[in-house]
């Protein structure tokens, strides 16, 4: 497995949001959110752009050629048209072949995790030799200027990763879905269901002091948290239990980059040392479907992951959806 990512070159500091919104208390906030910083597209630049970046940063390690890639697998909430989807335009960007299978899939945080699930399963049924996961997201697009719960939390990102066949790689997987909570973290128009208008346009103030449309998301921030916590420990235990390792085995914990009140949680109630629990939150904030291989990456260039080392991976979110997995790196 071989991971490289790319940020869009805007940077947003928590002073930058501190300017614009003095009232905020962005550095107190940034006390429970974990985020000092975060990267967002310029007008123009979406998650595709991200994509391309991503990929042709792989591609220039020369691990695999263009034409040995059977599958290009995207997984973004942001794709830059209804249709087609992104995994096609970036096939004809990347001028990989025709051959190759592409298609898109919509999850958030899970995302990671459920993209090496199909990767896996397409690599050991003997179907392909060589997969290209893309997870990138630009949520900046559907953020309120004027909501602090999501303006200072997430950032922009794309991350691409090659799995072929071979390779130790994706091991044990535990994947869950509770539909129940899709209402907790959602952007109620510009879909079928509630299509765009003048009304949905319309801001709204909430009892915290938020102001959006129905066309930007809308997160419950403590309904999430109380879904992590019913949820994630318990797959974690599931996952330890199911490949037989304990906390020894394992070299590193890589989560999804939630929020700082989440990982705090989970590396509380999980009892996970703190020498093995990567974070990389405060640098790039939350990325959605690309932060897990984005701290990947971040923990190999830091040293913290070498070949041989063994990792345990979460996502969680949007959904509800949750998995984990273990990846020999």
């Amino acid at each position: 497995m071989a991971i490289e990512y790319a940020l869009p070159d805007q940077c947003v500091t928590n002073d930058d949001l501190d300017a614009l919104h003095p009232d905020w208390s962005i550095h107190k906030v940034a006390e429970r959110t974990g985020v000092l910083r975060r990267y967002i597209c310029r007008d123009g630049e979406t998650a595709l752009d991200l994509a391309a970046a991503a990929c042709e940063k792989l591609f220039e390690r020369e691990l695999v050629s263009r034409e040995d890639i059977g599958a290009v697998i995207v997984c973004t909430q942001s794709p830059d048209y209804i249709m087609p989807p992104n995994s096609t335009l970036l096939q004809h960007r990347l001028q990989l072949p025709l051959s190759v299978a592409a298609f898109d899939y919509s999850l958030a945080c899970s995302g990671f995790i459920y993209g090496l699930f199909m990767a896996r399963a397409l690599i050991e049924s003997g179907m392909l030799d060589n997969v290209l996961l893309v997870t990138s997201e630009a949520y900046s697009k559907y953020l309120s200027p004027n909501d602090r719960g999501t303006m200072v939390l997430f950032g922009d990102g794309a991350a691409a990763t090659l799995l072929c066949r071979g390779e130790t790689g994706v091991g044990e997987l535990v994947l869950g879905t509770d539909g129940s909570g899709g209402e907790r973290f959602i952007i109620p128009a510009g879909g079928a269901r509630m299509p765009r208008s003048l009304a949905t346009a319309e801001e709204q103030t909430d009892s915290n002091g938020n102001r959006r449309t129905q066309e930007n998301i809308y997160m419950d921030g403590p309904a999430m948290l109380g879904f992590i916590k019913r949820r994630v420990p318990s797959s974690i235990q599931s996952l330890l239990e199911k490949s037989g390792y304990t906390y020894e085995d394992i070299s590193m914990f890589v989560f999804h980059q939630a929020s700082g009140l989440s990982l705090d949680l989970l590396e509380k109630t999980l009892a996970i040392p703190e020498d093995k629990m990567w974070r990389n939150l405060a640098q790039v904030g939350n990325t959605v479907s690309a932060s897990i291989p984005i701290a990947i990456k971040d923990a190999e260039t830091a040293g913290r992951i070498a070949p041989g080392s063994r990792l345990l991976l979460a996502g969680f979110g949007v959904g509800f959806s949750w998995g984990a997995c273990i990846v020999d790196w």
